[in-house]
């Protein structure tokens, strides 16, 4: 097997080496220039940064919508996109910046700014009323857990995980902000007077 093999490649050598020879001997061969192809990378680079840059923009858009309540329309995404679309880079990118800093000061308005949330009076008075101000306080039968005394069930309405009493004090301020301001001092009916 191996001598066959070997015979093979003797012979693709020799019939190599005669063309070759054949190929010196020709007396009015010019050598052509020798073209190197030209290298095209897989896709636009320019396009497919700003293609992701826009796709990037409108997430932000999106967010900023509901954050508002007033979401964008699939006509209005389009016309949107589309306009994008038309921005040189820079411009895009300075664009898509802005919109992801009015994200931020939507969502630190809505859900008040962490760490330092603006806590109204009336929580306050609240807060001391149902558990001396304790971010750790537990009621005797541990229905109501948390600095405000929250259920589980209330938490959870405000976009609370788990324990409301495991949770930072910033985030209990921020989740009893948001409750209060959907329904006022009626959900702590006791302290909430």
């Amino acid at each position: 097997m191996r001598l066959r093999t070997l015979g093979a490649v003797c012979a693709t050598c020799a019939t190599a080496a005669s063309s070759s020879t054949a190929v010196a001997q020709s007396p009015t061969t010019i050598p052509s220039p020798v073209t190197t192809p030209v290298v095209v990378p897989p896709g636009d680079l320019h396009r497919a940064a700003k293609r992701q840059l826009v796709e990037r923009h409108m997430s932000f858009a999106r967010r900023l919508g509901h954050l508002r309540g007033d979401p964008l329309s699939r006509p209005e995404r389009s016309r949107k996109r589309t306009v994008l679309h038309q921005l040189a880079l820079p411009d895009l990118r300075a664009s898509t910046k802005r919109v992801a800093r009015d994200v931020r000061r939507a969502r630190e308005h809505r859900f008040g700014g962490a760490p330092n949330v603006a806590i109204p009076p009336v929580l306050e008075s609240i807060a001391q009323c149902e558990s001396h101000g304790d971010p750790d306080a537990i009621s005797a039968g541990g229905t109501y857990r948390g600095k405000y005394q929250f259920d589980v069930s209330t938490w959870a309405s405000v976009g609370g995980d788990d324990d409301p009493a495991a949770a930072s004090e910033t985030e209990q301020d921020r989740r009893a902000a948001m409750l209060y301001r959907s329904g006022g001092p009626g959900h702590w009916p006791v302290c909430g007077r």
